[in-house]
């Protein structure tokens, strides 16, 4: 045949044949494409964040308790982020939200911060009445409570079960016994007066101490309340001081706490009771609010960590990373201390039980916590953090004072 002479066209079985061959090509390189992007897509999960939630108060103005929690869980997930992340190379990501120490604003947070895919749990800020009011909110969706502050004892002793609540922090029945000794031991106390706020944080104290009252050897003379935001709590002060007071027992944030200092300041020496003060004013500007009538009352606040004095090796690499990242000059230079300390620990227990869940189930991650083994913390060494029957990491041994310095440092005092 001539090389001008066209071929003859194919045959249709040939035809059928080659469109055969271009379909099993095609298939081979779909195949091919899905598996690709079946492992690019696998490969994106294994690296998808683990999201982690913090409501707290932001924007209280004179806060500074939000931020320590933020901060000691920022410097923990920076840690675990070192060391490789989670459930085999995922890393934990903070995202907050700020309810402004509104208990309705923080139950839609947590609302909002639940539906996100793969948020693991929410951690929460220094108003114990959020918290109390939430409780329905957390264990309806079934989203684990972190509680690195609030001290009401409610909070975690409830009656919901499966409980989804973990506290690494004071409760109330553990602050009072040790505030109403260190007011006899120190003051000679025999007949207290209290100081509370009209809320569930004020209540958890008024049973408290009237039941630690009587083991400390010391009565209670009377309680009266204020409400937030009041502006004056002389009066109050007052019908206490002539009830025949020695000692008063405050429970307040720093705002109401700060004005009790200023207007006992103002009174005649000998009408300025000594006051033994639960932890709240620590979680803001107590000090700046007060001014220098701070130093002319004798004034004491219950605490259960101080960086101040800690060399031991999770202390320093703490100090130097809010040297690092916030700045933070030395350990007395720490705004809320108990706020980051609390909040470190309770985020690596966290991460730990996300390992040990295996995946980021909630319910998983919750039962996982109640399981979790020996871990050296920043506060204590915690032989077990929490069991079936005990979600309160610290103990009542963790409890001590202490005393504000004219320079706004907080300094433990010593048994």
């Amino acid at each position: 045949m001539s090389h001008l002479t066209k071929p003859a066209p194919p045959m249709p079985a040939m035809r059928a044949r080659v469109r055969s061959g271009v379909s099993v090509v095609a298939l081979v390189l779909a195949c091919a494409c899905a598996l690709v992007m079946g492992a690019g897509l696998a490969a994106d999960i294994e690296r998808a964040p683990v999201l982690i939630g913090l409501d707290a108060e932001f924007g209280h103005r004179t806060s500074t308790s939000a931020q320590a929690v933020q901060q000691g869980i920022e410097i923990a997930i920076g840690e675990i982020n070192a060391a490789g992340g989670v459930l085999g190379g995922r890393p934990p990501e903070l995202g907050t939200r700020d309810n402004r120490s509104i208990t309705a604003r923080g139950i839609d947070n947590l609302r909002e911060l639940a539906a996100l895919p793969d948020l693991v749990a929410v951690f929460g800020g220094k108003f114990s009445p959020i918290y109390v009011e939430s409780l329905p909110v957390a264990h309806e969706l079934g989203i684990p409570l972190m509680n690195p502050w609030g001290a009401a004892d409610v909070i975690t002793d409830h009656g919901y079960r499966p409980s989804y609540t973990f506290r690494l922090s004071l409760k109330d029945s553990w602050a009072a016994p040790v505030m109403l000794r260190f007011a006899k031991q120190e003051y000679g106390a025999r007949r207290i007066g209290l100081l509370l706020p009209n809320t569930a944080w004020g209540r958890s104290n008024q049973v408290a101490i009237r039941r630690a009252a009587a083991p400390a050897g010391v009565g209670v003379i009377g309680e009266r309340w204020y409400n937030w935001g009041d502006r004056s709590l002389l009066e109050p002060y007052r019908s206490l001081l002539l009830k025949g007071a020695d000692t008063i027992v405050l429970v307040a944030n720093e705002a109401e706490g700060s004005l009790l200092v200023r207007e006992i300041a103002g009174l005649p020496a000998r009408e300025r009771l000594p006051v033994v003060a639960h932890w709240g004013v620590t979680g803001g500007d107590f000090a700046a609010l007060a001014g220098k009538a701070l130093q002319e009352i004798d004034f004491s606040v219950v605490q259960t960590y101080s960086f101040i004095g800690r060399t031991d090796p999770v202390a320093e690499r703490v100090l130097q990373a809010l040297r690092a990242r916030y700045g933070i000059a030395d350990a007395e230079s720490i705004k809320s201390p108990v706020g980051v300390a609390h909040a470190y620990d309770l985020m690596h227990l966290l991460a730990r039980a996300i390992d040990g869940a295996g995946s980021t189930d909630r319910a998983a991650v919750r039962d996982a916590l109640e399981r979790l083994g020996p871990y050296q913390g920043l506060v204590k060494f915690y032989e077990r953090p929490f069991t079936p029957q005990r979600h309160d990491a610290l103990s009542p041994e963790d409890v001590s004072m202490a005393r504000y310095t004219a320079d706004d440092r907080l300094i433990p005092i010593e048994d």
